[in-house]
């Protein structure tokens, strides 16, 4: 049996679309990686979830003012709540200027925090689903696809790997949510396990960023 303290650690920072499939990717890495996340153990409650890009940045910057290197791979999402545009003026909650400041930060804050960087580009949004009366925000399609082209440049340059899960969640089809922008337990499982297919055999071998 592996020893947990001989396994390379990663820690998962990201919104509440990773609480849901972390339930499912923690017990698929047993053994080959000690899984941790923001919070604690994966549940729906604020402390978990990582928030918008300013909110990551935040916390980032908490841990790297503790301890070098305390985890192998970070691995980090943020999108969904910066593309909140809060009604009536739909005003977006984080610009695109400032997420791509933001995630400069993030990719500077990560080499203190790990050796690894992975990224997971933003789930997708439908508007018609999401966008219904009662929401007292909107988020649009487009959005989601500026911001993950603009993360997808700045990983790129940065040499950061990218788990392209918006394209993975996009082509399982159209009975996918379970709400407004969450998806269904079969979803979420499916999404785990595509994570796990991109980590597990980096993770065995020494993973480095390319």
């Amino acid at each position: 049996m592996t020893d947990a303290l001989t396994l390379p650690r990663l820690h998962v920072v990201g919104d509440s679309i990773s609480i849901q499939y972390g339930v499912f990717l923690e017990p698929m890495l047993a053994g080959v990686m000690a899984y941790s996340r923001k919070g604690g153990k994966a549940s729906d409650g604020d402390e978990t979830n990582a928030g918008d890009s300013s909110m990551v940045v935040d916390y980032l910057k908490s841990i790297g003012e503790t301890v070098r290197l305390p985890f192998e791979y970070l691995m980090v999402n943020c999108g969904l709540h910066d593309i909140k545009r809060h009604l009536p003026a739909e005003e977006i909650q984080i610009p695109l200027g400032l997420y791509v400041e933001n995630l400069r930060e993030i990719v500077v804050l990560s080499r203190r925090i790990s050796k690894t960087l992975v990224w997971v580009r933003t789930t997708p949004v439908v508007d018609q689903i999401h966008n219904h009366l009662g929401m007292q925000f909107h988020r649009y399609a487009a959005d989601a696809n500026a911001y993950n082209k603009a993360a997808d440049k700045i990983m790129k340059s940065e040499g950061v790997p990218t788990i392209d899960l918006f394209t993975f969640t996009e082509n399982l089809g159209a009975s996918i949510y379970c709400d407004h922008v969450h998806f269904v337990d079969s979803v979420r499982a499916q999404q785990a396990a595509f994570i796990a297919g991109h980590l597990y055999p980096r993770l065995r071998s020494g993973y480095t960023a390319q």
